[in-house]
């Protein structure tokens, strides 16, 4: 597997790569699931976070994803899905999800009440990875309904019908950012079922390796666009502008932009400034990119081959 010899070169312990590999034996994947099983645009980086998520998987447990804007939580998420050749559901939380959409509702099929399955039903059923994202931002009556699905009794009680065991395979992960509107701090009794992983923001060298897996960038500009976007996450941490920028699919999308032949300022606005919606937020992106970028670079000098 291509993510095996990834995370080898990452680092990661072998010990845990072995065991993985006994996982994936153990465990084997029906094949009508295989559609599901998500194959990630993007890899992780970040040894330590691998690890650590490695071993809580492997152990049995659930993963709480915390952290900023673009420490890549979700990526994680399908990554860890893809590793363990597991079925993915993803489920975004707000005020509006309810017990039925997580779990199921009745339907008529066949002229009898039926059980609607909810993504939450099927990955329990099924062994599979199911992703509660912002978590944060949803009610307390609605995830009330796996509590006890995430501690040791593993099993989900469906009203009206039967109690539900977890597959022994069946993982949930939640992520959650810091400070955005609608969020709330999660109780105790929710926090307590999940091991806690506090996602760092991607260092400098690491984004410089995925710009070079993922774009034509010669390696001057694979380096300046790495440091314009450090230098916008500082800004953000230090509180000088939003996260809205701080968009790590958006600079890709914006160096693709370039690629067609767009100025790297129409580009970067398109990808990054002109999501804050704010005229000097985003004089401040574009000042930034004007401190590393001289007016009289082409789009066409940027990549290899051009």
């Amino acid at each position: 597997m291509e993510l095996m010899e990834f995370l080898k070169k990452q680092g990661v312990k072998d010990s845990l790569l072995i065991e993985v590999e006994e996982f994936l034996k153990f465990y084997k994947l029906d094949s009508s699931l295989e559609k599901r099983v998500p194959v990630p645009k993007f890899k992780y980086y970040g040894v330590d976070v691998w690890e650590k998520a490695i071993a809580g998987i492997l152990t049995g447990n659930h993963i709480l994803l915390t952290g900023p804007k673009a420490t890549g939580k979700n990526v994680l998420s399908e990554n860890l899905a893809y590793l363990f050749h597991r079925p993915l559901w993803t489920v975004s939380l707000n005020i509006n999800t309810d017990a039925a959409s997580l779990i199921g509702s009745d339907t008529f099929k066949n002229n009898e009440v039926v059980l609607k399955k909810g993504p939450v039903y099927e990955a329990a059923e099924k062994g599979g990875f199911a992703i509660f994202d912002e978590i944060n931002m949803a009610k307390n009556e609605a995830l009330s309904v796996v509590h006890s699905a995430l501690d040791y009794r593993k099993i989900i009680d469906v009203p009206g019908y039967d109690m539900l065991p977890l597959h022994k395979a069946t993982r949930f992960i939640a992520t959650m950012n810091y400070g955005y509107v609608g969020t709330k701090d999660l109780n105790e009794a929710l926090v307590s079922r999940f091991l806690v992983i506090d996602m760092p923001t991607i260092s400098e060298e690491n984004l410089v390796e995925l710009l070079r897996e993922k774009t034509n960038l010669k390696d001057e500009y694979t380096n300046r666009f790495s440091k314009f976007f450090i230098d916008l996450q500082n800004k953000s941490l230090n509180s000088e502008i939003s996260s809205k920028s701080i968009d790590l699919r958006g600079l890709l999308s914006s160096i693709a932009l370039m690629e067609k032949g767009l100025t790297i300022k129409q580009s970067i606005q398109m990808g990054l400034s002109d999501k804050t919606f704010d005229n000097f937020e985003s004089e401040l992106v574009i000042d930034t990119l004007d401190t590393l970028f001289e007016s009289t670079i082409q789009s066409k000098d940027l990549f290899n081959g051009k």
